[in-house]
């Protein structure tokens, strides 16, 4: 009975072993979702030097991720996505886009117009980034002024200390 025991614990072992080789590519997974924002970016790099849509970061026309895989057809759908919102997401994109009137193909040739709605999003986004970044850098200022006071009032409790410890 211990002979099987010990066999049972030797096939619970061995199973055991099986699994945990089973645990890094289950990790693995997670490494390689963290890996498409270089691709992504060296994505987004190619299409501005291809493309003069990107390179100008002029407004894109509606459905540009079909123009783009016409163009493009051994391109990864999740990786495009992600290099078309670090694009529209930025900055400068969102700044044109406050201010466009047309939308642009790839080749940089006007097609549709830009809506009202689309120009009061981009301004939206832009404004919510500036109230953050105003925020954070608010928070800083009073990080930075709380612990001037804190060490000041320190100063003055050593000198307090220093004046009575003498006497």
């Amino acid at each position: 009975m211990n002979t099987t025991t010990a066999a049972e614990t030797a096939d619970q072992s061995a199973s055991s072993t099986v699994t945990t080789p089973e645990a890094p590519p289950a990790a693995a997974p997670p490494a390689a979702a963290g890996t498409p924002a270089p691709s992504a970016r060296a994505l987004l790099k190619q299409l501005q030097q291809e493309f003069p849509a990107f390179r100008d970061c002029l407004p894109l026309a509606i459905g540009i991720d079909k123009q783009l895989l016409a163009r493009m057809p051994g391109l990864d759908r999740k990786t495009m996505r992600a290099a078309l919102g670090i694009h529209t997401g930025s900055m400068r994109y969102l700044r044109a886009m406050e201010k466009a009137k047309q939308r642009f193909d790839l080749d940089g040739t006007p097609g549709a117009e830009v809506t009202d709605t689309h120009r009061q999003h981009a301004k939206e986004q832009l404004q919510q980034r500036f109230k953050k970044e105003a925020e954070r850098k608010k928070a800083e200022r009073d990080a930075a002024a709380a612990e001037e006071a804190s060490r000041q009032r320190q100063e003055k409790l050593n000198a307090l200390a220093a004046k009575f410890s003498r006497s």
